[in-house]
């Protein structure tokens, strides 16, 4: 028995020989894959692997006169100070807030328009009804912002209807209060449409017949979505849910920037804004690398653990 264990094991150097030979076999089988696959790899490693070498500023006190190798070594307290620091608990709140908001709110709001439109018969309405929900997220940022202003300044069209009606003008811009239902709203707005595609892909691949059986058993179309829907697509929807929590502190700083001013802060001021601020504005490199870093990995432990319940209570997983 002890001959038959030696026979059956395979020595490290070939079953290296092996392996290679296995991927020089795949690579010829379907080099034009890895040819369409090279471009995207180059992008990744050149965009977002090669400037992690520049990481290790947030544990330095970096000054671009004296380099990244001539700025002396600090450790961790640029993250103390950000811990410790006046604006941390706000821009905590804030990013938590908007970015836990927009889950509850945005996510749900794509798979209930696919749902919707997959109970649509009249394709004349169901194509016009996703043009009109797809547009908005080809309209540039700027150009949102620019009509959210236009419409909701204090001589916008919305208070200009209001004191039509006999009311006072509403600091849609200048009131904190209002900030987070507009980012939100005008989130749900661009993405619902676009968000739909991928249920709308997942729910046709669901094989008629089930519907066709269900119908015959007497299921309405509620039923239908319910029992039937809802369950091809959950696995999408899983897959979708886990990607977003992955970046669940990345709000979209870009349309943050645009609106908000000194007197919003309050509600407005999130990670990435502090970010801009002290590194940018106020030229804390240091500073602003490593609250970076805080962020990407809060964002990069929300992503595993998701993952992992996602794959211990329903078996669907990222990998």
């Amino acid at each position: 028995m002890a001959q038959t264990a030696h026979q059956t094991e395979v020595p490290g150097p070939i079953a290296d020989v092996r392996f290679s030979r296995r991927l020089v076999k795949d690579f010829k089988r379907n080099k034009y894959v890895y040819v369409m696959l090279l471009p995207v790899v180059v992008y990744y490693l050149v965009f977002h692997y090669g400037p992690m070498y520049g990481i290790q500023i947030a544990f330095k006190e970096y000054s671009p006169g004296r380099g990244m190798w001539g700025s002396p070594w600090v450790g961790f307290r640029h993250f103390v100070d950000f811990f410790n620091g006046y604006y941390f608990m706000r821009v905590l709140r804030n990013t938590i807030l908007l970015s836990v908001y927009s889950l509850i709110i945005g996510f749900p709001s794509s798979i209930i328009l696919a749902l919707l439109l997959n109970e649509v018969r009249n394709r004349i309405f169901k194509r016009t009804v996703q043009s009109i929900t797809y547009l908005p997220h080809f309209i540039s940022m700027v150009v949102v912002v620019g009509m959210m202003v236009d419409f909701l300044s204090s001589r916008g069209l919305i208070n200009q209807i209001v004191e039509w009606f006999g009311g006072r003008p509403i600091g849609f811009l200048t009131d904190p209060a209002w900030f987070r239902t507009l980012y939100i709203a005008s989130g749900v707005w661009q993405g619902i449409g676009w968000g739909s595609i991928i249920y709308l892909a997942a729910i046709a691949n669901i094989d008629p017949t089930l519907y066709e059986a269900s119908r015959v058993d007497g299921a309405s179309r509620f039923k239908q979505m319910w029992h039937i829907t809802l369950p091809g697509i959950m696995p999408t929807i899983l897959i979708l849910f886990i990607l977003n929590m992955g970046s669940i502190l990345a709000v979209d700083v870009d349309k943050i920037l645009l609106l908000y001013n000194p007197l919003i802060y309050e509600t407005s001021d999130v990670i990435g804004t502090y970010v801009y601020r002290k590194g940018i504005l106020q030229a804390s490199y240091s500073y602003s690398t490593a609250v970076g870093l805080i962020n990407a990995i809060i964002n990069f432990v929300f992503l595993i653990v998701t993952n992992r319940l996602s794959r211990r209570m329903t078996d669907t997983k990222l990998w």
